[in-house]
């Protein structure tokens, strides 16, 4: 463009073209442009959208563990409450979480995917700033239950969305499970950063513009660049469902493994931050310190994802997800006595196969129920999932304030092997639960 605007330039200098007309041909040029960079984005639109899917993932565990590591590290001293006085009030966020996520897959599959995204975008922004102004624990009870709505939104409607028209979804839903996992590792680390800098409701405040922010982007995109229908019916006829004889009992053993599942996941990474507070107490000497130890731990732990979900494109799920387990199982135990840097490098191990397991019950579900029924199919194993999770925060306070984590671990270590048997009573063929 700049060699023809030179070439223009000489002529108008010349005198064979006039000032109106090269204004013209710049303003052409600049159209042109536009209009190139719009055919490029409509090319990769499948490429920005899943991006954008990336980001919802991780604003989605960023938003729903803000208050975890504000509560471990400063509300219980500005709101005179102990640890397990105060983590109880999440729970209606949780319980939010889980439950709207059947009406949420609902209006996807009925109304719009895209549509339903842009609503988590602003919704959950929004009620984020909200949270912010909170003055005392049942107010931001309600601003962390408006944050579960909206969160609610993104496993039934965007998982879907990830899994869309393709046949290998391992490690798809693997790196964005990863994205996941880093929204969880940044709450830890930006909410600790931020109550040393300026206190904790920043952190609602900030991350809830932005979201706001992203959720205009994206309704721009998908008003731009919508898709076009015959590539959304061709997605739709690909991976239809297995069929499989061995429907329902997956499906059980999909849900049995899921709640137990979120048991362990929300455990492990609601009390993190608390753990390590306590387990490194001569490694650990401020929030932000103990943020950047969190933030470690689930950054190498996102890893497990990739590997499990590469691993899910190629071998049986039976064995990938029975050694999973049985990792955790162990791991568990050892973390019962484990204490420094030991503690440290076992936390590191066991949010590993934590994560790990997060791709594998996604995967067995996308390859054995049909695109029209995908988002309500992940809302149901999500609505349980999160109803586990919310069960998951008195329990946690419930077993700090009486015996301390060392229970805790055993409990989850327990909870391991039940996921090992379970998981030994699927189909043994790889076959019956292949990908499409």
């Amino acid at each position: 463009m700049a060699s023809h605007c030179a070439i223009w330039r000489q002529s108008r200098y010349a005198g064979f073209v006039s000032e109106e007309s090269f204004g013209i041909y710049r303003g052409v040029v600049a159209l042109s442009s536009v209009q190139s960079l719009s055919v490029q984005v409509g090319r990769n639109r499948d490429k920005v959208e899943y991006l954008f899917l990336n980001v919802g993932h991780f604003l989605d565990h960023f938003f729903m563990l803000i208050f975890a590591t504000a509560a471990a590290l400063q509300l219980t001293r500005e709101w005179g409450l102990s640890y397990a006085e105060l983590i109880p009030y999440a729970t209606p966020g949780f319980i939010a979480f889980g439950v709207c996520a059947i009406p949420a897959g609902w209006l996807a599959d009925k109304w719009s995917g895209e549509g339903m995204m842009a609503v988590f975008f602003i919704g959950i922004g929004l009620s984020s700033i909200f949270a912010g102004f909170a003055s005392d624990p049942k107010q931001i009870a309600i601003g962390l239950t408006m944050v579960g709505v909206f969160a609610s939104i993104y496993h039934p409607v965007g998982l879907a969305m990830v899994v869309r028209g393709k046949a290998k979804t391992g490690l798809r839903l693997a790196i964005n499970g990863v994205w996941g996992n880093l929204g969880v590792a940044s709450a830890a680390l930006l909410t600790a950063f931020l109550i040393d800098m300026s206190g904790w409701r920043s952190a609602f405040y900030l991350t809830g513009a932005l979201s706001v922010f992203i959720g205009v982007f994206y309704w721009w995109f998908i008003r731009g660049y919508p898709e076009d229908p015959g590539i959304t019916k061709a997605k739709a006829a690909v991976n239809q469902g297995s069929g499989t004889a061995n429907l329902w009992r997956i499906f059980a053993i999909i849900l049995v493994t899921t709640a137990i599942g979120g048991l362990i996941f929300q455990s492990t990474t609601f009390a993190l931050p608390k753990i390590l507070d306590e387990r490194l107490t001569n490694l650990a000497g401020s929030a932000t310190m103990n943020g950047w130890y969190a933030f470690l731990v689930f950054s190498i732990a996102a890893g497990g994802q990739v590997v499990v979900g590469k691993l899910l494109d190629h071998y049986p799920v039976k064995l990938i997800f029975a050694t999973v387990a049985a990792l955790q199982c162990l791991l568990f135990a050892v973390m019962i006595q484990s204490h420094g840097q030991l503690a440290l490098l076992v936390s590191i191990a066991f949010m590993l196969v934590v994560f790990g397991q997060i791709p594998i019950n996604d995967v067995l579900l996308g390859r054995v129920v049909s695109s029209e029924w995908r988002s309500r199919a992940y809302a149901l194993r999500y609505l349980v999932t999160f109803s586990v999770m919310a069960s998951a925060v008195p329990l946690i306070a419930w077993i700090h304030s009486g015996w301390g984590f060392d229970r805790l671990f055993v409990v989850l270590s327990v909870a391991a092997g039940f996921i090992f048997m379970a998981v030994l009573l699927l189909p043994g063929s790889s076959r019956e639960v292949s990908a499409a």
